[in-house]
């Protein structure tokens, strides 16, 4: 509905209106109570849901942990892996000593200090020394994937442009609030019944929506609490909101000047950490017993699973 007649410069601050609105929205669903409609959902569909973002985080993996560049979704990194399969074995070799680390560390230590930051403390500086990138080619090997440079940058203030095409703005926003909010609610569901606690939804749809706009002044992307990144930060043994204060500091330093030592991160240490992830989040239990309850259930469950792989997460539980 904008005019593609404007420019960036002049889209943006349309852009960020549109963003503050939506935290906007989210904050008034909190404080209208609207949060407890997601308790509705089935345990099915929550395991469903639960499952298939396992299975996605080990599809999109793959490729990644044998040093194969990969894109999009599970369909189509699993077509290029097997278009292009070429191994790249310095990759091998660090998603090899990484897996040994996540799924070998004794509880004793992992309890003190989680096994996939060990495994970046203890991996990344390997990788720098056995794997340089002169050496490797020298010996006519293809370098190691890393994740390169970071872009870094500052915060700059932007004034939400509202005179213009406030119709447009106004469904723009109120469709990022809705998705975000059950995006972030699933996800609380999610978090739930790995931590076997207890979410305020009401409270979340406040704080996520104060955030958004905050972002939207800043000329920041609205945000919603991301399943994988709970699910990982949950079996690193993250158990309080510290523990999402501390990710986002660490991304802070990263953009205002801490970029060159993440750049040196192996793509393939990240896929093997994520490998253990993956198998962790698939509700093996519900899989294996779900029959045994009816077929109903079961149906919800494979088909929310299956609909969560090759079609779209938020989609699926819809449905």
């Amino acid at each position: 509905g904008v005019s593609r007649d404007l420019s960036a410069g002049e889209i943006l601050p349309l852009v960020m209106a549109a963003v503050v609105i939506g935290g906007l929205f989210q904050v008034a669903f909190g404080i209208l109570r609207l949060g407890k409609y997601i308790t509705l959902v089935p345990y099915s569909v929550v395991s469903g849901f639960m499952s298939g973002i396992g299975v996605i985080i080990l599809a999109l993996q793959l490729g990644p942990l044998l040093g194969i560049t990969t894109r999009g979704g599970v369909l189509e990194s699993l077509s290029t892996l097997a278009n292009n399969f070429s191994p790249n074995w310095a990759a091998v070799a660090v998603a090899l000593m990484t897996l040994a680390i996540v799924f070998l560390t004794p509880r004793q230590i992992s309890q003190w200090l989680p096994s996939p930051l060990l495994a970046l403390l203890i991996v990344t500086p390997l990788s720098v020394v056995l794997f340089d990138d002169g050496n490797l080619l020298a010996r006519g090997l293809d370098p190691l994937p890393r994740i390169g440079t970071i872009p870094e940058g500052g915060l700059s203030f932007t004034m939400p442009n509202w005179s213009q095409h406030f119709p447009v703005i106004l469904k723009a926003g109120l469709v990022l609030a809705v998705l975000g909010a059950i995006d972030s609610l699933l996800t609380s569901l999610v978090a739930d019944n790995i931590s076997q606690t207890r979410h305020d939804s009401d409270r979340e749809l406040i704080g996520q929506g104060l955030g958004n706009s905050l972002a939207g002044l800043l000329t920041g992307l609205p945000g919603a609490e991301a399943t994988m990144r709970t699910v990982i930060n949950i079996k690193s043994g993250g158990s309080t909101p510290i523990s999402g204060m501390v990710h986002s500091i660490v991304l802070f330093l990263v953009l205002v000047g801490a970029g060159p030592l993440a750049a040196e991160i192996p793509t393939a240490l990240l896929a093997g950490i994520l490998i253990k992830v993956g198998l962790d989040i698939i509700d093996w239990g519900f899989l294996r017993r779900a029959h045994r309850l009816s077929i109903k259930t079961a149906a919800v469950m494979y088909g929310v699973l299956l609909m969560t792989v090759f079609w779209d997460l938020i989609w699926a539980v819809l449905v």
